[in-house]
């Protein structure tokens, strides 16, 4: 995997991350999203997946993780344009999505805003828009993931007093969760930790981001989608992809009825199979 720093028009810097730029083999690209606090790793327990399927793993950090530059008032749309960026200096013209968790939005908008480029989008326990019609958007939710998104509806300065004051809540994650992080997806560790080393500054933007209008509609995608989620899930519950699979046009709902917020990744593998039959090359 390679790692550069492309330097955008507007002076802020992103930082890559490419498995396939020198392998002929890995046609097909995914552009990975990840949750929040994340840096942009591309997912490393799903790297012989891809390596079967020939994906080619582009990704990067958002804006105030790890190497990229801070966006002040970023909202979930602004994704779009950076990606657009990062695939013209790779010349890469058309590619997939894949987002987990606060990711699942940051893919949904580049299906959304970037029609003739993106091929399919796979969203993993993302949530839908705040204030979503029809949707109970806090219900099923631990206590401390409802008062860390309320913080953020009330602005950044109650998000930082919150964020100042918070300490992890193991509650949040099921025993199947906790099961997938001692395990195969324990390689959150090393995406976690390095998100948070120049302090919260990514995660308060991310939340504000989720929080407020997202400058597009999850309607528009209209390539075709898949949406997972477990139905234990207690940081984004399983309803929010199920409001979602209602509005987009071509989307595909798998719901995993004993998995929780991580351990639904261990069926990535399938969802980067389903990529591959519904928008690779």
């Amino acid at each position: 995997m390679t790692e550069t720093d492309l330097e955008l028009s507007d002076g802020r810097r992103l930082h890559v991350y490419d498995t396939g730029a020198d392998d002929s083999d890995a046609r097909f690209a995914v552009f990975w999203h990840h949750g929040t606090p994340n840096i942009g790793t591309p997912p490393e327990p799903l790297f012989p997946d891809a390596a079967r399927i020939g994906i080619r793993w582009v990704s990067y950090d958002r804006p105030g993780y790890g190497g990229s530059t801070p966006r002040p008032d970023r909202n979930v749309a602004s994704v779009a344009a950076d990606v657009s960026a990062i695939a013209d200096a790779l010349n890469i013209d058309q590619f997939a999505v894949m987002g987990h968790s606060g990711g699942g939005p940051h893919a949904l908008a580049c299906g959304a805003l970037l029609p003739e480029r993106v091929l399919g989008v796979v969203s993993v326990a993302g949530p839908a828009p705040f204030g979503a019609g029809g949707l109970d958007w806090f219900a099923g939710m631990t206590d401390s993931g409802v008062r860390s998104l309320r913080a953020a509806a009330a602005g950044r300065a109650a998000k930082e007093t919150y964020v100042a004051g918070a300490e992890y809540d193991p509650d949040m994650f099921t025993p199947a969760d906790h099961a997938a992080l001692s395990d195969e997806w324990s390689w959150f560790g090393d995406v976690v930790g390095p998100a948070m080393e120049a302090g919260p500054g990514g995660l308060i933007d991310d939340d504000l981001a989720y929080v407020a209008p997202w400058g597009f509609d999850p309607g528009q995608v209209v390539a075709p989608v898949l949406f997972l989620h477990g139905g234990q899930d207690r940081v984004v519950p399983s309803s929010h992809s199920q409001w979602l699979a209602g509005r987009c046009p071509a989307a595909e709902l798998r719901l995993s009825p004993d998995d929780g917020h991580i351990s639904i990744l261990n069926v990535g593998g399938a969802a980067l199979d389903w990529l591959a039959d519904h928008a690779g090359h």
